[in-house]
């Protein structure tokens, strides 16, 4: 339970950064909890419905599997550079290799965010998709 629920919290906070509107738990240990209290704040101010939550939660748990094996295989390849060194005659090799693999591991976990972030947004009211624009352009910085 207690991995569903780290895992549910990481997805909740990479939703909440990306749409600003989601999460009700903390985020795993080791990442900003000042996401947490933002997103909490604009989660208090959309006053989402039980339903919004459940929706919200849904999308988030199916889109959970492939996020967590993008961050698994960008995880390995920074293990796969730690573990060779600049002086190994194959690390330029193996640096090329894992530059071209984080490219496309990182566009996939963009258009996974993204695919993401419209669906929590659909789910939002009309008013609270306006509500959510205003609170996200007060966050900007100055």
């Amino acid at each position: 339970m207690k991995s569903n629920r780290t895992w549910l919290a990481g997805m909740l906070a990479a939703a909440a950064l990306m749409a600003g509107s989601v999460a009700h738990s903390a985020p795993p240990e080791g990442h900003g909890g000042h996401h947490r209290d933002g997103m909490r704040h604009l989660l208090a101010q959309l006053n989402l419905s039980t339903e919004q939550h459940a929706s919200i939660h849904t999308i988030l748990a199916g889109a959970g599997p492939q996020m967590k094996s993008l961050h698994e295989e960008m995880r390995a390849n920074r293990l796969k550079l730690r573990q060779t060194q600049p002086n190994d005659p194959n690390y330029p090799s193996v640096v090329a290799q894992v530059t071209q693999a984080n490219g496309s591991l990182h566009s996939q976990m963009i258009m996974q965010k993204e695919s993401v972030r419209a669906q929590v947004f659909n789910v939002l009211t009309p008013a609270q998709q306006t509500q959510l624009a205003a609170l996200q352009a007060q966050q900007q910085p100055h």
